[in-house]
């Protein structure tokens, strides 16, 4: 019988010999490997972090002691570990477990994570919510050396060293995130990576120091002065220690022994400690391990969309960048993800992955635009709401040209509640000068690309991963984009507003049953809203479907300007509720919201 079959909580691995947590570790793997590819999820990561989170459970007591796993992509083995193995074959779909860690899921998982650069943060309030009521427990926080390409973390690790609380920071150092780490920090910690001998010596001449008899304690003192003297030569300097953080490390992240010895000296030290390990992101499936970029998350089977408005909009960009020397492009730590690796490749002077820095990425892009440049920012909506005050201050109060690409807009499915794009339409109207675009299909979105070119506001296009529209081919006459495309021109009662592609296929899909039932405008400026055909509507039931959720979206706008315009307007609303919106695929949490043709057939019917 396998070990992983007796392990339903950390308490079972406490008492296994090295050799079992080896087997353990290997198991693991396996388990991983065939049921991710299945379900879908974040595999790479995962299998980075295998024994680390063993050796993490086997020397801590959770849930006494506290894990925060920055990001939480990584955490599976933490599930698998803390009693959640069955039902890891439910990961990521509706009902099942989520993909990030989630306290109402369980009392192991300390903070509910999702996006980068937080672990260090939430420690430090964890740590000094402890002090003050005098518990004694332990918080580790485990982060990966691409979150510590977002600022947050530097703030963070700046406070904890002032502190001198007791904390654990772990860095997870496989020199990844979604795509390859770039900056200073990626520098450094190359650095240090070449300096691990140094390290093995200096652990291993303090233990002999420390065994001589009578000498032993000034003899360590002389070997400090002299190492720290040797690190700072062969590591070219103490960033950590400057923070305030006792430095250990590089060490083997794939050497369990190791890692629990480590961990054992951290939680006796005093303040706090950051402890260095060095993974291999995909370890153990060779095909991740040469290229972790594409196992970071996979689709279930291996699925990919048949077509992508992230695809389409980096070769879009491309073929406008080769005859138009002023196009740059920047993205925050997603080339792939957001389709600009063919624009990376053929015009790298003119791109820019500032890493996990989306605050950053939106200032860099206003700079860009004052110098002349016309800057395109590729972020996915979840992550570029990160950088709401820089948009606002730093582009929108300066009406500054810069298109923002906000890709994964609307529900994103199976990432779940920390990951949905559906806040995006509420926060950009908000913005001064803004405006909001959606394509109803990759046709539409090449027009709207090459719209962005002569823009003299900001401009946000929206759109989703993956496109469920048909493309009909270019469209004859002049395309307006802030125009509302009527789609279906009849005489009817009502009135359907539908925004995006998703929308006007569940509108499509009503028309099938009765053609005649509304007439349908692609609303495909979302801000500034087309007054021209808002006016002509007062006496017509408005029914507005949108991407996102209600408060301050496409419907409330509609209805606010359309009852300062007339009398008691009749509009209906539907869009998302207000509220988190947890994980399942997207045509399951769009009809669980009640965005349905079924749903939008019978309020016709009853009205």
């Amino acid at each position: 019988m396998r070990i992983l079959d007796n392990v339903t909580s950390p308490e079972d691995i406490k008492n296994l010999t090295l050799g079992e947590l080896k087997q353990l570790a290997g198991e693991i793997r396996s388990f991983l490997i065939n049921t991710v590819t299945l379900t879908g999820g974040h595999l790479a990561s995962n299998l980075g972090v295998v024994e680390l989170t063993i050796a993490l459970h086997y020397v801590f007591i959770s849930p006494d002691d506290k894990l925060i796993w920055d990001v939480g992509h990584q955490s599976y083995v933490h599930k698998i570990l803390t009693g959640r193995k069955d039902e890891l074959r439910g990961l990521r779909s509706k009902g099942g477990l989520s993909g990030f860690p989630k306290a109402s899921e369980s009392p192991h998982d300390a903070f509910d994570t999702g996006h980068s650069s937080t672990s260090v943060s939430a420690g430090l309030g964890y740590a000094r919510a402890r002090d003050i009521n005098r518990e004694s427990y332990d918080i580790i926080g485990i982060i990966g050396d691409g979150a510590l390409t977002g600022g947050m973390a530097y703030e963070a690790l700046s406070d904890l060293g002032a502190s001198k609380t007791r904390m654990i920071v772990i860095l997870n150092d496989n020199e990844m995130s979604i795509s390859q780490n770039v900056g200073g920090m990626a520098r450094y910690l190359s650095k240090i990576r070449i300096s691990k001998s140094y390290y093995r010596f200096k652990h291993s001449a303090r233990r002999f120091f420390e065994t001589l008899p009578l000498v032993g304690a000034s003899a360590v003192r002389l070997a400090d002065g002299f190492r720290e003297r040797l690190k700072y030569a062969l590591v070219g300097g103490k960033l950590f220690e400057q923070f305030g953080l006792k430095y250990i490390g590089p060490i083997d992240g794939h050497n369990i022994a190791e890692i629990i010895e480590y961990l054992n000296f951290a939680r006796e030290a005093e303040g706090p400690v950051l402890l260095h390990l060095l993974t291999k992101k995909g370890r153990g499936l060779p095909v991740a391990e040469i290229n972790p970029e594409a196992f970071h998350g996979i689709s279930p089977n291996g699925d990919t969309p048949a077509l992508s408005f992230s695809k389409k909009s980096g070769n879009i960009l491309c073929s406008i960048a080769e005859n138009n020397p002023k196009i740059t492009a920047i993205t925050a730590a997603m080339t792939e993800g957001v389709g600009l690796e063919n624009f990376a490749n053929l015009y790298p002077n003119r791109f820019f992955d500032v890493g996990i820095a989306e605050q950053h990425a939106v200032t860099l892009a206003a700079g860009l635009s004052k110098g002349g440049m016309r800057p395109y920012v590729y972020i996915y909506s979840t992550f570029l709401q990160r950088a709401y005050d820089q948009i606002l201050h730093d582009v929108g109060l300066q009406d500054l040209p810069v298109v923002f690409c906000v890709d994964r807009a609307g529900i994103s499915g199976p990432d779940g509640v920390t990951h949905q794009g559906v806040y995006d339409i509420s926060y950009f109207y908000t913005v001064p000068n803004m405006q909001i675009l959606a394509p109803k299909d990759l046709c539409e979105l090449s027009f709207m690309l090459e719209y962005s070119v002569t823009a003299t506001h900001p401009l946000a296009i929206r759109y989703p991963r993956t496109c469920t529209a048909v493309d009909n081919g270019r469209q004859i006459k002049a395309f307006n984009p802030f125009e509302w495309e009527c789609l279906n021109d009849v005489k009817s009662k009502y009135v359907v507003l539908a925004v995006g592609d998703r929308m006007i296929s569940i509108a499509y899909e009503t028309l099938k049953t009765d053609s005649k039932c509304f007439a349908l405008y692609n609303a495909r400026s979302i801000r500034p809203l087309d007054t021209a055909v808002l006016d002509r509507l007062k006496d017509k039931t408005v029914i507005t479907l949108e991407d996102g959720i209600r408060s301050g979206g496409f419907g409330a706008n509609v209805l606010l300007y359309l009852s300062e315009k007339f009398k008691n307007p009749n509009v209906k609303i539907f869009a998302y509720r207000d509220g988190g919106i947890e994980h399942g695929t997207a045509s399951e949490l769009i009809t669980e919201q009640g965005i349905t043709a079924k749903i939008l057939s019978e309020y016709i019917k009853k009205h």
